[in-house]
């Protein structure tokens, strides 16, 4: 028995004595050692990709160092567990998503009374008739209800409109040489007192004999 086993100690002895087989250790070791040493890489550069903490990438590389050579692939395996599953870039992509699917719906506009959908052009809701829009007094644009001023043409709905309120002149000016209105009516006025003092001008008026072509009575 003893001899059996010390020729297979020889035998293996013999076959690690072999140079050809040592140089074939020696790279399988230090193929090891490259895969240990790039694991850890790895985790650095995906924690980095993972996380915007800039400790955690270093944690990483440290929990595959810490696993040996040997046993290396043990953290690997642990590193995937514990890891995050998205990326920063796909966190990103995906918030962008997000943002644009909910800026699309605001555009869509809707009713705030039934919340139907409605067009930006309409007036009035056909479903509820609630008021949606208004018509500006001073190009015929729509506005919007909540508008304090009129985008199209800048008519501030808010400020009354105080030209319409102011008088209007109905006097109109008068030469400097026509004789004012008093003095026309005073000197009219003046004319009829002295004419009704006088008497009649026409003396035909008062003896119609003396007219023209009558004779005078015997």
């Amino acid at each position: 028995m003893d001899q059996i086993l010390g020729t297979i100690t020889d035998t293996i002895g013999g076959f690690f004595s072999n140079p050809v087989v040592q140089l074939a250790i020696q790279a399988l070791v230090f193929y090891v050692v490259i895969l240990w040493l790039a694991s850890a890489y790895w985790a650095f550069r995906d924690m980095q990709l993972r996380s915007e903490n800039p400790v955690l990438p270093y944690l990483a590389a440290a929990l595959i160092i810490l696993f040996t050579p040997i046993l290396f692939l043990a953290g690997v395996i642990v590193y995937r567990v514990v890891r995050p599953q998205e990326k920063i870039g796909e966190v990103y992509e995906r918030n962008l998503a997000e943002e644009a699917l909910l800026a699309e719906v605001e555009t869509i506009k809707t009713c705030p009374s039934c919340s139907r959908r409605v067009n930006e052009e309409w007036i009035i809701c056909p479903t509820c008739r609630t008021r949606l829009n208004r018509v500006c007094a001073n190009c015929g644009r729509l506005v919007g209800l909540d508008w304090s001023l009129c985008a199209w043409c800048g008519k501030d709905f808010e400020r009354t409109d105080v030209a319409s309120y102011e008088p209007i002149a109905t006097e109109m000016p008068q030469p400097i040489d026509a004789p004012t209105t008093s003095g026309s009516s005073a000197a009219l006025r003046t004319g009829s007192r002295s004419s009704s003092l006088r008497g009649p001008s026409n003396p035909t008026s008062q003896n119609p004999s003396s007219a023209p072509g009558s004779y005078p009575e015997p």
